[in-house]
C-alpha cells in the first residue's frame, strides 16, 4: 500500500528521532488516519535492518488487528505472546504481545534484555501504567515508539515523563481540512441532564452515578434520536451495560432498528457484522467500542457517557470520523450536561487547543442547530480575538488615564529641586538590582509613575524622600502632576495646604485658570 504524504512524513520523523538518540518517541495520529499503517511500515524497515520488533497492546482485538494489518501491508508474519501462545525462539522477527501476559515476572524473565531492538506500544496513552512500564524496563536499550490518537491521560500524568520526544503529530482539524477525515457537525440537544451530583471514580465521572442520572431522561433522548438520527448509521456510548440494554429497547420502541453489544455478549462479532451490513441502524454499547473497532460507514455518534477525559471523548467521536463512499459528514449529538465542574468534555475538546476558544465554541454551540466544528472554531477564535482586543484597548486606556495622574520620577525630582535624585547612580550591588514589587506599589500609590524606576536604589531614595516630604507637609506628587498640567511651575516647593487650596479653586472654576489682569 502506498503511504499518504503525512504517513511518509511520520515514518521518516520516527526513524530520524531514533537515529539521533531519542529512543523513546511518540506518534500522534487521530483515529482514522492509519497509525497501524505507519507503525507497520516502520516495523518493516527495522526488520530489514535485522531487528526483532515487539508490538504491544492491552486488548486481544488490537493484537489481532495489528498482526492482520502487518501481514496485509508488508507480508510479514508475527508470533503471538499471549495466553498459551509463546514467541520466544520463533523464527518470526515480529512479535505481537499482550501486556497482561508479558508483564508477568516469570514470563518476562525468560526474555534476554536485548531480545527486542524495537518496541511499538499501540494506544500509548496507557504506557505509563505499571504493567507497561515493567515490560519496557526489561528491555532498556530498545527503541520505543508510542502510537496514540490521544496524547493525554485522565489521571493527568504526562507521557513526557517517559517519552523523550514527539516525532510527529497530524491533528484532527488539519486532517479534516486536507480531506483525510470526515467533516464533523455538532448538535447540542437542549435537554438539560443534571450530573452535578455524580461522583468521581478512577479519574472520571462515576459510571454508576451517570447511569442513575440518565434514567429519567432515556425516553426523551430516544425520541430526540428518532428525530435527528433517522437515515444515519449511529453508535451510542452509554455508561453501564444495563443502561445500554434498556436504552436499546427504547430505541426499538420508537421505531429504530437498534442492537446492543457489551463485553459479555457471546454473539458480539455477529451483531457487529450485522450492524455493518445494514441490519441495524443503531448500535448501543457500554464503552466497549472506544478502541479497536472500525466501521467507516458510521456517520452519527451519540455521547450518553459524559466524561472529563479528553482522550476518551476523542476516541468515542473517532469511531465515526473515517471516510466512506457517500458519507457527507459525521453528526455528533451532545447534550446540555448540567454540572458545576469545568472539565466536562464537549465538542470543542476535539480540536480547540486554547481554553478560551474552547469555552467560546461551547457557548456558540448551545443553539439547537448543526454546526461544523471547524467553522465553530474559526468563529470562536474571531470572537475571542475581538474580546482580547477590546480588553487590551480598555486596559491601555486605563493605563493612559492612570499615567495622566502620575508624575515621572525625573520630572518629580526637577519639580522638588532634588539634585540627588536627578543625578542618582547606583553604587552597591543591592542598589543595582530591580525594584521590588512592594517598592513599585508604594511609589504608584503615592503618585509616582513606576515604569521608569530602573533599580532598587532609586526606588529606595524616592520612597525616603516621599516620606520625609509628607512629614514636612509639602505638596504630593499627585498635586504636583495636577497643577503642572495647568502651567504652574516649581509646585514641588509648595506646601500641601497651598497646593490643595489652589486645586479646589480650579475645580470650582471648572478647571479654567483665571487670566491675570
Amino acid at each position: 500500500m502506498e503511504l499518504r504524504p503525512y504517513q511518509v512524513e511520520a515514518k521518516q520523523a520516527i526513524l530520524s528521532e531514533w537515529s539521533e538518540g531519542r529512543r523513546k518517541t511518540l506518534l500522534v495520529l487521530s483515529t482514522g488516519l492509519g497509525k497501524t499503517i505507519v507503525f507497520s511500515s516502520v516495523t518493516e524497515h527495522q526488520v530489514k535492518l535485522g531487528h526483532r520488533v515487539l508490538i504491544m497492546a492491552h486488548r486481544g482485538e488490537l493484537l489481532s488487528q495489528a498482526a492482520d494489518k502487518l501481514k496485509m501491508l508488508t507480508g510479514l508474519d508475527a508470533a503471538f505472546e499471549q495466553g498459551e501462545n509463546r514467541s520466544l525462539g520463533s523464527f518470526f522477527s515480529v512479535t505481537v504481545g499482550s501486556v497482561q501476559s508479558l508483564c508477568q515476572e516469570k514470563r518476562l524473565s525468560m526474555f534476554p534484555q536485548d531480545y527486542f531492538q524495537d518496541i511499538i506500544v499501540d494506544e500509548a496513552h496507557h504506557a505509563l501504567s505499571e504493567s507497561y512500564q515493567r515490560v519496557l524496563a526489561h528491555f532498556p536499550d530498545a527503541n520505543v515508539l508510542g502510537v496514540t490518537a490521544t496524547p493525554d491521560r485522565g489521571d493527568k500524568q504526562t507521557l513526557g515523563t517517559f517519552f523523550d520526544s514527539q516525532a510527529y503529530e497530524y491533528s484532527m482539524s488539519r486532517a479534516i481540512r486536507e480531506g483525510y477525515l470526515s467533516p464533523v457537525k455538532a448538535r447540542m440537544i437542549p435537554l438539560q441532564l443534571d450530573i452535578s451530583k455524580a461522583g468521581i471514580s478512577g479519574g472520571d465521572y462515576s459510571a454508576a452515578d451517570i447511569g442513575c442520572a440518565l434514567e429519567p431522561y432515556l425516553h426523551q433522548i430516544a425520541n430526540e434520536m428518532a428525530r435527528y438520527c433517522r437515515g444515519r448509521k449511529t453508535v451510542v456510548f452509554l455508561p453501564l451495560i444495563a443502561t445500554s440494554q434498556k436504552f436499546c429497547q427504547m430505541l426499538n420502541d420508537v421505531g429504530m432498528r437498534a442492537a446492543e453489544v457489551n463485553g459479555m455478549s457471546d454473539d458480539r462479532s455477529k451483531i457487529l457484522a450485522e450492524f455493518e451490513n445494514g441490519m441495524y441502524d443503531v448500535l448501543c454499547n457500554s464503552m466497549l467500542l472506544t478502541e479497536g473497532w472500525d466501521c467507516p460507514a458510521v456517520d452519527c455518534i451519540v455521547i450518553l457517557r459524559p466524561t472529563k477525559v479528553r482522550s476518551l471523548y476523542q476516541q468515542m467521536v473517532g469511531r465515526g470520523m473515517r471516510l466512506f463512499p457517500g458519507k457527507e459528514n459525521l453528526l455528533l449529538l451532545d447534550f446540555l450536561w448540567l454540572t458545576e465542574r469545568h472539565d466536562l468534555c464537549r465538542p470543542s475538546a476535539l480540536i480547540a487547543k486554547d481554553a478560551n476558544i474552547a469555552a467560546m465554541m461551547d457557548e456558540n454551540l448551545r443553539n439547537d442547530e448543526e454546526v461544523d466544528i471547524l467553522e465553530a472554531e474559526e468563529e470562536a477564535e474571531r470572537d475571542v480575538l475581538r474580546e482580547r482586543e477590546e480588553a487590551l484597548a480598555r486596559e491601555l486606556a486605563a493605563m493612559r488615564s492612570k499615567k495622566k495622574k502620575l508624575v515621572d520620577p525625573i520630572q518629580y525630582a526637577l519639580s522638588i529641586a532634588a539634585e540627588d535624585l536627578t543625578s542618582y547612580e547606583p553604587t552597591f550591588p543591592w542598589e543595582m538590582g530591580p525594584p521590588s514589587e512592594k517598592q513599585l506599589a508604594f511609589l504608584e500609590n503615592r503618585g509616582i509613575l513606576p515604569d521608569t524606576v530602573g533599580n532598587a536604589g532609586l526606588a529606595s531614595l524616592l520612597i525616603d524622600r516621599l516620606k520625609r516630604r509628607q512629614e514636612e507637609g509639602l505638596a504630593t506628587p499627585k498635586q504636583i502632576r495636577c497643577l503642572e498640567r495647568y502651567g504652574f511651575r516649581r509646585v514641588g516647593t509648595w506646601q500641601f495646604d497651598a497646593a490643595s487650596a489652589l486645586i479646589s479653586r480650579l475645580a470650582m472654576n471648572h478647571w479654567r485658570v483665571p487670566q491675570r489682569g
